[in-house]
């Protein structure tokens, strides 16, 4: 029922989960009032907003309707917390909607990220605080970065697929747009993550599963490329055996911002 959305859960939301407490806590949210999570996914963010913020409402929006339907299945905070399908580049709100806006990891991924900027301004209040993270896919995400790397060894035009060459992704990016976009007092932080695989396996197999750039990459290559590629990402591990566990760090940029007064 929740193919693509158990998936994600498997490759990458399981880390969302663990990055998501800290960059609430770095986005300085009221107690209270409603709060818009744009780009909701598995509901990794809205579920953390509601663990710190008992007295806050969140709303989460995506445009995966099977997105939504598994986060709204796994929804422990249904009087504070519900999901629906939305567009970040043309939202249905009306203006000065909610106390503020966050999005995690989804940013890089927007087609016209500037306009979805925009249009959180415009449904947050002024004064409220808008904030994004996105994965630091050039360095400080080394589950990418080894993959990537082992790819492009093996295969050089894969280098051009590498998740590095993603918008906003670098030192600063983030919180250019954010001024650019007219918002106050913005401030951008890493934050880091340490990743736990239990095997090589639990390290590898999520690949196989299609999710991203890399997950389509890896459904192009033919059996023994697959194998091949399995064994120089293995080797670059630098792990003596299958089941011995892997410890990895990520990081990403977070940026927060103010609604201006006047816009």
């Amino acid at each position: 029922m929740f193919g693509d959305a158990e998936a994600y859960e498997r490759f990458m939301g399981r880390w969302s989960r663990l990055v998501a407490r800290p960059f609430v806590d770095f986005t300085d949210l009221p107690e209270r009032g409603r709060m818009l999570d744009v780009g909701s996914g598995t509901g990794s963010l809205a579920f953390a907003i509601a663990e710190r913020k008992s007295q806050a409402r969140v709303l989460g929006i995506d445009p995966s309707q099977e997105y939504v339907a598994y986060a709204t299945s796994r929804n422990r905070f249904a009087d504070r917390a519900s999901f629906e399908v939305g567009d970040a580049q043309q939202l249905r709100f009306g203006d000065a909607s909610f106390d503020a806006a966050l999005s995690l990891l989804v940013f890089n991924f927007i087609p016209d990220p500037k306009k979805a900027l925009l249009e959180l301004l415009r449904v947050t209040k002024p004064r409220g605080k808008v904030s994004a993270a996105v994965w630091d896919y050039g360095a400080g995400m080394r589950m990418l970065r080894t993959f990537w790397d082992a790819a492009a060894h093996m295969d050089p035009a894969a280098e051009n697929l590498d998740e590095k060459h993603m918008p906003l992704c670098r030192a600063g990016e983030l919180s250019a747009l954010w001024r650019q976009g007219g918002l106050e007092n913005v401030r951008e932080q890493s934050i880091d993550i340490n990743m736990k695989f239990e095997s090589f396996t639990d390290y590898w197999d999520p690949f196989l599963l299609g999710q991203g750039p890399a997950g389509s990459y890896v459904r192009r290559l033919e059996r023994d490329q697959l194998k091949a590629l399995r064994k120089e990402v293995k080797r670059r591990c630098s792990l003596s055996a299958e089941d011995t566990p892997l410890f990895l760090p990520a990081r990403v940029w977070s940026v927060r911002g103010i609604v201006p007064n006047h816009r």
